[in-house]
């Protein structure tokens, strides 16, 4: 079996991380808190004393953190990632980050004689939760094969990018197609609500028409049962959105919508705090119209109500 190093144990590192336990593979973790990783111990799993130790002892070290600045941390340190890291080993790193950065990082990787990916997750924690969620891995072809049995654990479909940093720009478009979903969901929202629609129809109306989205069916549902909660803050949503906004720069595009997007969240960083939860953007049109956007028989919290199922890859151009 396959040893897998795991370090950053939050909302959705941590259920990736419980994926990988609950289908029997040899896991060391560690997370700058150390309680996160008691019950991932007291399920058998072995507690990492430094990033190079666990790098020493893993076939496969994956890194899930908050920033590019958490992972270079991480990798970099004079006990980090990096120095424990030959021929033979793989760093996947399934945090959310720039391009330019994983690329820099995958150097020094290979500089170490082993092999870097970078295979973020998209699809929500209660997709995390239960092995459902997506995921992109961006390396070469022999990686990606070495990787895909630990992958398909993880998520269910898992789509190879390309080379390494492709799967980190594809990540960030997603993000950002989300977020731009969900401020124009706000606004439809609180257009209905004070042009007099009931919410509950107007949900199903968005539901089973032309507007619908992913976002919708999970996003919506908690903005109108006022927890707002899907285990995502604002300034996270800053930081991928700003991280796609520079990669279009970078690019040459002069963009319209996603400074605005980006705007949008730097004043709702301002006026609710950074870790205040994203759906709660909606709280600048409630202050507007002086009312909530609320409506009965929404869950607080999204759940997967689909059964865990094997991971498979899926194809460009082919659809499973």
């Amino acid at each position: 079996m396959t040893s897998v190093g795991f370090i950053g144990l939050g909302n959705v590192g941590g259920k990736l991380a419980g994926s990988l336990l609950r289908n029997g593979f040899d896991l060391t973790v560690r997370d700058l808190n150390r309680e996160a990783a008691q019950p991932f111990l007291e399920r058998g799993a072995r507690w990492g004393e430094s990033p190079m130790a666990m790098a020493k002892g893993v076939d496969i070290l994956i890194t899930c953190l908050p920033s590019p600045a958490a992972s270079a941390a991480v990798l970099e340190a004079d006990d980090g990632v990096i120095a424990g890291l030959g021929p033979g080993k793989i760093w996947a790193e399934m945090s959310t980050t720039d391009q330019a950065e994983v690329l820099r990082l995958g150097e020094m990787v290979r500089a170490a004689g082993a092999d870097p990916v970078d295979c973020p997750v998209s699809g929500g924690c209660h997709r995390a939760a239960t092995g459902n969620i997506a995921i992109f891995a961006g390396c070469n072809r022999p990686v990606f094969e070495r990787m895909l049995p630990v992958l398909t654990v993880m998520g269910r479909r898992i789509l190879h990018t390309g080379g390494l940093g492709s799967a980190s720009v594809l990540k960030v478009v997603t993000n950002y197609l989300a977020t731009a979903n969900l401020v124009s969901l706000c606004e439809a929202l609180a257009t209905s609500r004070m042009a007099g629609m009931d919410l509950n129809t107007a949900y199903e109306a968005i539901r089973i028409s032309s507007g619908n989205s992913f976002v919708h069916e999970t996003e919506s549902q908690v903005i109108l049962n006022g927890s707002r909660d899907i285990n995502f803050t604002m300034d996270l949503v800053s930081k991928d959105i700003g991280i796609f906004h520079e990669i279009a720069k970078r690019s040459g595009l002069d963009l319209e919508l996603a400074p605005l997007l980006v705007d949008i969240f730097r004043d709702g960083e301002a006026r609710y705090g950074a870790r205040e939860l994203s759906p709660n953007i909606i709280r600048r049109l409630e202050e507007q119209i002086g009312t909530r956007v609320l409506a009965p028989g929404f869950p607080a919290e999204i759940a997967d109500d689909e059964p865990e199922e094997p991971g498979y890859e899926v194809k460009p151009g082919i659809t499973a």
